[in-house]
């Protein structure tokens, strides 16, 4: 079995956590960022992807898959 989507654990992560969008605000660079990259309107960024694997205890190697992003995904 692969390893899981990267928004898909995010979330995952963040509900068993129990955090919401605006707990990730510092890792990710405002609120803005937040919603765009959980709606996978906008990648994650390197220095995002640092600091969310630290947060949430994700490995850098589940972060750093390519996803879809773009208008009108999901």
């Amino acid at each position: 079995m692969g390893l899981p989507d990267p928004i898909e654990a995010i979330r995952s992560r963040m509900a068993d956590l129990g955090l919401r969008p605006v707990d990730l605000v510092e890792e990710m660079g405002g609120r803005n960022w937040v919603s765009e990259v959980l709606n996978q309107v906008r990648s994650l960024t390197l220095p995002m992807i640092r600091r969310l694997a630290v947060r949430l205890g994700l490995p850098v190697e589940v972060l750093v898959q390519e996803y879809v992003v773009g208008e009108g995904v999901g």
